[in-house]
């Protein structure tokens, strides 16, 4: 029995893997690193608990906006690493960026109850529901 192999177009056979996700993900140079914020959000009757990893940021980097069901983190990334040899600088790479996470929950947060603990690289936000209108049913007279 023969074996069948499908080959690309030519265009494919070109472009290699240039083509592959080119347009799925962002491009970075060789080396670059990119902080991403992975973030876990778990639910109770009460309140919503937010775990973000934002590691290598100070605290006073980090930025939390709540409006109404809306959560949006936000973090200004440093990093620097220098090695020097003496009084000379033999090799050092420096980035700076932002990182952001956005993103809607099925109710309203209480903004004034709302806590917020950074710990380890990880960011613990405890946000409180806000207690919702009840509705009423009139009676027609």
């Amino acid at each position: 029995m023969a074996n069948i192999q499908r080959y690309g177009s030519l265009l494919d056979d070109l472009l290699g893997d240039f083509n592959k996700g080119y347009w799925v993900r962002p491009f970075a140079y060789p080396g670059e690193t990119e902080l991403r914020m992975k973030v876990d959000v778990e639910e109770d009757d009460k309140s919503y608990k937010v775990d973000a990893e934002i590691p290598g940021v100070k605290k006073d980097d980090i930025q939390i906006d709540l409006n109404g069901d809306q959560v949006s983190i936000r973090a200004e990334v440093k990093r620097e690493h220098e090695k020097k040899e003496g009084d000379k600088v033999l090799h050092g790479e420096r980035y700076y960026g932002m990182a952001s996470r956005s993103f809607t929950l099925p109710t309203d947060v209480d903004a004034q109850g709302a806590v917020a603990n950074y710990k380890d690289g990880v960011l613990e936000l405890t946000l409180p529901k806000k207690a919702s209108a009840q509705t009423r049913r009139l009676a027609v007279h």
